[in-house]
């Protein structure tokens, strides 16, 4: 069974450095899937209320395919439940059907700047993390701007960022920003929109010379530069083959190539999704 590095958040609690996103996955489909993924080693999971399995973890609590232990469980607000007052209620929604007792750590699905709500529900998760209920509270797809104002106007950092980034987004200037304020980086999409980087030139290449997979590629690309990652998957040896990238290295000149690809982000931008 192989482990993933465990990562100290600045609020002292720690994370594993790879986990399992559950975008797409079903939820009568979690309990087979996430005994196979702890069975791996895997303890992070990444669901939301906009995913709609946030139940099938339940359930698959409920049925002790996995117990609560065995689980880093992370959720999400939902774009619609902004605003103090929603985001307190809605959190009590996931709690509910998570069947969890406590929530390893909660995020802002979006910022959706133009609506102004994303301080208010900043504001409720650090109420939900004082009370006990949340153990580390984060955001997704922020940017420098948006991390700026959430620091000013609350002084309390974000332990996490999850936002798009993998080698044809890498995102340098956010990351330099997070790390100026301890917060750490976590990639979704780490292998392009649909693993749309695997059948890249230079990734098969330097996968072919390390006797490895071009996903194994991107993603010690992605330990390498210090990022946690979530690729998605519910086949079990994928999941294993993802995994599988402690017990080899890039060599400096390697990382600097794969961050040397084209840059386009292939996801919603964070300053005009409004998507509720």
């Amino acid at each position: 069974m192989a482990s993933a590095p465990i990562l100290v958040m600045n609020d002292g609690r720690q994370i594993p450095q790879i986990g399992l996103g559950l975008r797409l996955i079903p939820a009568g489909e979690l309990g087979q899937v996430l005994s196979a993924a702890v069975g791996l080693g895997y303890r992070l999971v990444d669901t939301a209320q906009t995913y709609g399995n946030e139940a099938g973890v339940g359930q698959a609590l409920a049925s002790g395919a996995v117990t609560r232990d065995q689980l880093f469980i992370t959720t999400k607000i939902a774009n619609r439940n902004q605003g103090r007052a929603r985001a307190m209620a809605s959190f009590e929604e996931s709690r509910s059907v998570l069947g969890a007792g406590v929530v390893d750590l909660l995020l802002i699905h979006w910022p959706m700047p133009m609506f102004d709500e994303y301080i208010a529900t900043w504001q409720a998760l650090e109420e939900l993390q004082s009370s006990g209920l949340v153990r580390s509270i984060g955001v997704s797809n922020f940017t420098v701007p948006h991390l700026r104002r959430l620091l000013e106007e609350t002084g309390v950092p974000p332990a996490v960022n999850q936002v798009e980034l993998h080698p044809s987004y890498h995102q340098e200037s956010l990351r330099e920003f997070h790390a100026e304020h301890g917060i750490l980086t976590q990639a979704w999409a780490p292998l392009g929109q649909g693993g749309s980087l695997l059948g890249n030139p230079l990734i098969c290449r330097i996968a072919a010379d390390k006797g490895r997979s071009p996903a194994q590629i991107v993603l010690r690309w992605h330990v390498q530069l210090g990022n946690i990652v979530i690729p998605k998957s519910s086949s079990p040896q994928r999941m294993a083959e993802n995994l599988a990238v402690f017990d080899f290295a890039l060599e400096e000149s390697e990382v600097k190539q794969v961050t040397a690809l084209p840059q386009q982000r292939m996801g919603p931008d964070p300053e005009t999704h409004s998507a509720r």
